[in-house]
C-alpha cells in the first residue's frame, strides 16, 4: 500500500484540459463522417436526360409544280421578203505605172559607188588613224629613248665629276702633306729624307727595337723538340710604361704547340722588356718568334 502511495506522489501531474481535448477530437470525427455520407449520397441521385429529335426523309424530293392552264398560241405573220440588191460595176483595175528599166539600173549603180565609196573613205580614215597611233609611238619612242641616253650622259657626266672631285681632294690632301713635312722640317724634325710622318719626332718604336726585344726574351726560350720547317708563332704582349710586362696573348700559332707553349713561357720568364732609343716602351708589341731564327 505504501509503494502504490509512494508511486503517485512522485507521478507527474495530470494533463490540464484532457476531457476538452477529447469532446473537440469526437466532434471533428462526428462532422467528417456526416460529410462523406452526403457525398456519397449526392452522387447516387440519377440526374434527368432532355433529348429533342426531327424526323427528315433519306433523299430530298420536290413538290410537284400545280396544274396551270396553258395560254392561247399567238396568230402567225407572214414577214415580207427583202428586195434583191442591185448589182454593182466591177471597180477598174489599176495597171501600176511602167518604171524606165535603164533609170532603175542607174539609181542602182549609183547607190552602189556610194557605197563603195563611203567604204573607201571609212577605209581611209581607219588607215589615217593607225598611221597617226603608229607615228605617235614612234614620237614616244623616240622621246623616250632621248630621254634615257640625256640620263646616261648625265650620270656618266657626275661620275666623272666626281672623279675629278676625288683626284683634286687627292692632290690636294697630297700637297697639304708635303707642305706639312716641309714645315716639319723646317720646324726641326728628326725623320730622315724618305721618312712619310708629320711628327717632329717618331712615336712607333725603331727599327731596331725589335730585334733587341728577341734577343732578350730568346735565352729564355726552352725547346728541344726537332720541328720541320720554319713556322712563326706571333704574340701580342702589353707592357707598363717602365717596360714591365703584364700579359701576352698568342695572336697566331705556328701549328705547333709545344713552340707556342714555349714562347709563352719565355716572355712570361722575360718579365722586363729593354727601353727603345727614346727611352720609352710601347705600351703594345706585336713579335713572331721562330725556331731557326
Amino acid at each position: 500500500m505504501n509503494a502504490v502511495v509512494d508511486r503517485l506522489e512522485f507521478a507527474p501531474p495530470p494533463t490540464a484540459g484532457l476531457l476538452r481535448s477529447l469532446l473537440l477530437a469526437l466532434l471533428a470525427h462526428a462532422l467528417l463522417v456526416a460529410a462523406l455520407t452526403w457525398g456519397v449520397h449526392w452522387r447516387r441521385e440519377a440526374e434527368p436526360l432532355s433529348a429533342e429529335a426531327e424526323l427528315w426523309a433519306s433523299v430530298p424530293v420536290a413538290a410537284a409544280p400545280k396544274l396551270e392552264e396553258l395560254p392561247p398560241e399567238p396568230p402567225v405573220v407572214e414577214t415580207p421578203k427583202p428586195k434583191p440588191l442591185p448589182e454593182l460595176a466591177p471597180e477598174p483595175v489599176v495597171q501600176p505605172p511602167k518604171v524606165d528599166i535603164a533609170l532603175e539600173k542607174e539609181k542602182q549603180r549609183k547607190l552602189k559607188q556610194h557605197e563603195l565609196e563611203q567604204q573607201q573613205e571609212k577605209l581611209k580614215t581607219e588607215k589615217a588613224k593607225r598611221d597617226k597611233a603608229t607615228l605617235d609611238k614612234a614620237k614616244l619612242d623616240k622621246i623616250k629613248a632621248d630621254k634615257l641616253k640625256q640620263e646616261l650622259a648625265d650620270k656618266t657626266k657626275h661620275e666623272q665629276e666626281k672623279k675629278q672631285e676625288a683626284l683634286q681632294t687627292k692632290q690636294l690632301e697630297a700637297q697639304r702633306q708635303k707642305n706639312l713635312q716641309r714645315m716639319a722640317g723646317l720646324a726641326g724634325a728628326s725623320g730622315g729624307p724618305s721618312a712619310t710622318g708629320t711628327a717632329l719626332k717618331a712615336a712607333g718604336p725603331s727599327a731596331s727595337y725589335a730585334g733587341r726585344i728577341r734577343a732578350r726574351i730568346k735565352p729564355n726560350i726552352v725547346f728541344t723538340e726537332d720541328i720541320s720547317g720554319n713556322p712563326a708563332a706571333e704574340v701580342e704582349v702589353r707592357t707598363a710604361p717602365e717596360g714591365s710586362i703584364i700579359a701576352r696573348k698568342l695572336l697566331k700559332s705556328s701549328g705547333n704547340k709545344a713552340w707556342d707553349d714555349a714562347v709563352l713561357k719565355a716572355i712570361d720568364k722575360t718579365e722586363v722588356l729593354p727601353r727603345d732609343t727614346d727611352g720609352r716602351v710601347p705600351p703594345v708589341l706585336e713579335i713572331s718568334f721562330k725556331p731557326k731564327d
